[in-house]
């Protein structure tokens, strides 16, 4: 598949260090797929979409460096989306369980935690709406270094209840977003979605496993993507030897907890880069 040539038609500071793109095209995409995005002459990475036809993106290396210094008017390649997403299950999806948290709607699959860190908050946006409108209860934790860095506060307000918790203790749980979890009875909701930094994702899903609901987790998995659509196999997982370009970049908690995340990941050349 060849990039689709787009135009940035409006750019969106979110926090000083994240912006958004919004672009003259919007894919036909389900929450938690992503696009790969050719910056010309530099590189070409993988993005997921916050809204229909929007990037958003922090400046961690050249190529997103490069996107946050675009303007509108400038055009860069599309291809996708690619990947599976998030799988939302509708009331009634999962059978009534015992015990804690069916008194509170938990167990006929509509109430959901999603656990945003940092700009990992992009591709859960569109699944907190999509939830929304189908009027299944959304519990959202948002976390980040300081309050200035929140991303997408307001939107996520508008889906359901928030929590927040910041590193520096400039708003909400003064610490990592993992005690914020303390102050919920997890076995209270039916699946959790979870997007952000790798060893919080590793933290939060350790969290769930000792609660014993890791298979209710679905996280959305960073890894070098080289071709986007499986071929090259540069961003195969260990021991399952997943793809996660092409079987993720959305995967289950009871298969990652087994996996290399929070161990180490691979650079350009396959190298292991331990965390």
């Amino acid at each position: 598949m060849r990039p689709v040539n787009v135009i940035i038609t409006e750019i969106i500071r979110e926090t000083p260090t994240i912006i958004t793109l919004r672009t003259d095209i919007e894919p036909d995409a389900a929450p938690g797929q992503f696009v790969m995005v050719w910056v010309r002459g530099l590189d070409e990475i993988p993005m997921a979409l916050s809204h229909p036809g929007s990037i958003t993106v922090q400046s961690v290396g050249k190529a997103t460096e490069a996107l946050s210094r675009l303007e509108v008017g400038d055009s860069i390649g599309i291809r996708g989306p690619f990947g599976n997403g998030f799988e939302v299950k509708e009331k009634g999806d999962r059978e009534e369980k015992e015990g804690d948290g069916e008194e509170d709607g938990a167990g006929k699959g509509n109430k959901i935690m999603i656990i945003a860190g940092g700009v990992g908050g992009a591709p859960l946006l569109p699944l907190a709406l999509q939830a929304h409108s189908r009027d299944l209860d959304v519990t959202t934790l948002i976390g980040a270094r300081t309050a200035d860095e929140l991303l997408f506060e307001e939107h996520f307000l508008k889906c359901g209840a928030i929590s927040i918790a910041t590193d520096d203790g400039s708003k909400g749980h003064h610490g990592f977003i993992t005690g914020a979890m303390e102050l919920f009875n997890l076995a209270g909701f039916d699946q959790f979605y979870i997007c952000g930094p790798e060893l919080m994702m590793k933290s939060v899903l350790d969290i769930l496993r000792a609660a014993g609901l890791e298979a209710m987790a679905q996280l959305s998995l960073h890894r070098y993507f080289k071709c986007g659509i499986g071929v090259c196999g540069a961003c195969t997982i260990d021991p399952s030897g997943l793809r996660v370009c092409r079987d993720g970049p959305v995967l289950s908690g009871d298969l990652l907890i087994k996996s290399e995340l929070g161990k180490y990941h691979r650079d350009a050349t396959g190298k292991k880069i331990m965390f």
